[in-house]
């Protein structure tokens, strides 16, 4: 399981599948923002939830739930360093608010990773390209953001396949 399994399109009947792109662009980055400047838990846990309804709405929660696992690693390992460098830093104690500070640390990364998991498995590629040519962005950066987007998975596909062939050949990953 990768955290890219969330990044790739899936075609479905949905309200959110038939949104404008521009408008879930947006509504990402005000997601990626409003993350970024909350420090506490209760607004990114609101931030975590406000989410789930359009995730049900776009009918993708066997994917979305896929991306949270992939990046559950991640998020772990940025709790762990969180906490350790707050010990390390401040003479060797641990309190609660530095335990709060390193979950609301992991939390924000995993809003920003379900909200572009939601983003990517609602948006085609050729859709979002049309829709940045449309917003008069300069077509260098549109063509390069939107191979971007579909190369991704594809890239992530290859690497699960190299690491299974070495799997098959005796080599333990992981």
């Amino acid at each position: 399981m990768s955290i890219f399994d969330g990044l790739k399109f899936r075609k479905v009947v949905s309200p959110i599948h038939n949104l404008d792109p521009r408008i879930k662009f947006i509504y990402v980055i005000v997601i990626f923002i409003v993350a970024i400047l909350f420090n506490q838990i209760i607004p990114l846990l609101i931030l975590f939830f406000m989410q789930l309804p359009f995730v049900f709405l776009a009918h993708v929660q066997k994917q979305w739930i896929r991306s949270l696992r992939g990046a559950a690693f991640l998020a772990t390992f940025i709790f762990v360093v969180n906490i350790l460098t707050t010990y390390f830093m401040s003479n060797y104690t641990l309190t609660a608010v530095n335990v709060e500070s390193a979950a609301a640390m992991t939390l924000r990364f995993v809003v920003l990773v379900e909200s572009f998991s939601v983003f990517f498995l609602t948006t085609s590629p050729d859709h979002l390209g049309l829709a940045l040519e449309q917003s008069r962005i300069p077509y260098e950066f549109a063509f390069a953001f939107t191979t971007a987007v579909r190369f991704v998975p594809v890239l992530a596909e290859e690497a699960q396949t190299i690491m299974d062939a070495q799997k098959a050949r005796g080599l333990e990953l992981e």
